[in-house]
């Protein structure tokens, strides 16, 4: 089952102005890895943006993030690096199952 929610709560304070739709995916078995995940969320992606760029990404099983060491000029931050990367470039997408977070915006196939 998936949700969708519009929201504005996502963006970190000085993120530039854009609304971020949330895709909460509750597949009827649960994600073996990281990969499964990804592809159900890059499916969502190419159904609602058509050409997308998968921007920033969080697997909570290995804490690890997409880019790499972007939590890191964020220690004392409450927003996590990989969400004030993919919201400072322009993400228009959030995708989640609770384990991996992905963020994505559109591509312009034309630039």
């Amino acid at each position: 089952m998936d949700t969708d929610a519009p929201s504005g709560a996502t963006a970190p304070p000085g993120a530039p102005p854009s609304v971020i739709t949330n895709v909460s995916l509750a597949p009827e078995r649960p994600v073996a890895d990281c990969r499964e995940a990804m592809a159900l969320a890059n499916a969502q992606a190419g159904a609602r943006l058509g050409a997308y760029m998968l921007l920033s990404w969080y697997d909570r099983d290995r804490d690890f993030e997409a880019p790499a060491h972007a939590s890191e000029c964020h220690l004392d931050s409450a927003v996590p690096g990989y969400v004030d990367y993919g919201v400072h470039h322009g993400a228009t997408l959030k995708v989640e199952n609770g384990r991996f977070v992905f963020f994505y915006r559109p591509v312009d196939p034309e630039s």
